[in-house]
């Protein structure tokens, strides 16, 4: 069983910057290939980034490639979203996501999920 909790999200000018955390619980956090989605109003829930669990690999949604950078930190137990360029279009909720391959979090194929943290760009 893995907990996961996020934090780190608030309100933000367009152009600004955020960097999201999740906070895992559980044994074997290394073993989890790790990820983040995001659901804005009125839309479905968006895949972001995914990472393998040593970090080796990662990938990324289109819309916030070459601005978002996923991390982690075995040591700690914590997942990293670093959120640079905002844009208004950016604002959601985002959620912390575990499970079993980087490829398999990529295709939302996730065994836990958090609760999410609110994300708001002002423009």
């Amino acid at each position: 069983q893995v907990q996961l909790v996020e934090s780190g999200g608030g309100l933000v000018q367009a152009g600004g910057s955020l960097r999201l955390s999740c906070a895992a619980s559980g044994r074997a956090f290394s073993t989890y290939a790790m990820g983040w989605f995001r659901e804005a109003p009125g839309k479905e829930r968006e895949f972001v980034a995914s990472i393998s669990g040593r970090g080796s690999t990662t990938y990324y949604g289109d819309s916030v490639k070459d601005r978002f950078t996923i991390s982690r930190d075995n040591s700690k137990n914590t997942l990293y979203l670093q959120m640079n360029s905002l844009k208004p279009e950016d604002t959601a909720v985002y959620y912390c996501a575990a499970g079993g391959g980087v490829g398999l979090v990529r295709d939302a194929r996730v065994d836990y999920w958090g609760r999410g943290t609110q994300v708001t760009v002002s423009s």
